[in-house]
């Protein structure tokens, strides 16, 4: 079992930044430089929407179009600890923001699709003011 717990998250007015930060902890705590880590968010009255994914080697960062240029996925392995770095930040930004490990790497599902992740944390609110 691996539990993920997410901070960071609070209220900010349009432009501010905030760094989130999901902590790993459980039986594969070792291992954590082996999974593939994405953050998600979930605006009110909407699906889920995958933001930004880093992978398990060599750290490389895949964010979606919405993101671009703003946010910044990093891991510290060290500290089994993965980030997001949000600047600019839009009112449309507002959402409940999940961390996600993807410890079994599906074949043939997309690494932006919640299916791929098997484990998730609590979320953490982050709310943006115009």
């Amino acid at each position: 079992q691996v539990q993920l717990v997410e901070s960071g998250g609070g209220l900010v007015q349009a432009g501010d930044s905030l760094r989130l930060s999901c902590a790993a902890s459980g039986r594969t705590f070792s291992t954590f430089s082996t999974y593939g880590m994405a953050w998600f968010r979930q605006a009110p009255g909407k699906e889920r929407e995958f933001v930004a994914r880093i992978s398990r080697v060599g750290g490389v960062p895949y964010d979606a179009d919405s993101v671009k240029g703003r946010f910044t996925i990093s891991r510290d392995n060290a500290k089994n600890t993965v980030y997001l770095q949000m600047n600019s930040l839009k009112p449309e930004d507002t959402a409940v923001y999940y961390c996600a490990a993807d410890l079994n790497q599906r074949v043939g599902v997309g690494v932006t699709s919640e299916r791929r992740y098997d484990y998730w944390g609590q979320g953490t609110q982050v709310t943006v003011s115009s």
